[in-house]
């Protein structure tokens, strides 16, 4: 696999992907390995069927890693592009995670650089 391109509405989350992305040990490893400090946020896509079931595959390919310190859950890593904007796919590796949800981080606060709004359909290209 390449390229996998999935689709979603935008969706308010419930703060926990900012609060995740202040820690300094995960900043570190994603401009470690994203080669970009990530925008406090993530924005949040609800996915069509079509396309959670494309984002399982995401589990059995090679990732980047968020190791994690004691008490957290590790991250998978995948570089991605909203239009032209590089962004990446973050899967957190919690039990019961939803499998319609998608994490997306990026060094720009998305929302505001694609004029988006809950509700907006995005497309994203995860390279995988």
């Amino acid at each position: 696999m390449n390229t996998l391109t999935l689709e979603g509405k935008v969706f308010t989350g419930e703060g926990n992907g900012k609060k995740f992305l202040s820690l300094p040990w995960v900043r570190k490893q994603i401009e470690e390995n994203l080669g970009f400090t990530p925008f406090l946020g993530t924005l949040n896509l609800k996915l069509t069927r079509q396309s959670a079931f494309l984002r399982k595959q995401l589990e059995n390919v090679d990732a980047l890693k968020i190791c994690p310190a004691e008490g957290y859950c590790m991250g998978l890593l995948f570089t991605a592009f909203i239009c032209k904007e590089k962004c990446a796919v973050i899967l957190p590796q919690v039990k019961d995670y939803p499998e319609n949800v998608l994490e997306i981080i990026a060094p720009v606060y998305l929302r505001a650089v694609l004029s988006l709004n809950d509700d907006d359909t995005v497309t994203v290209t995860v390279q995988a």
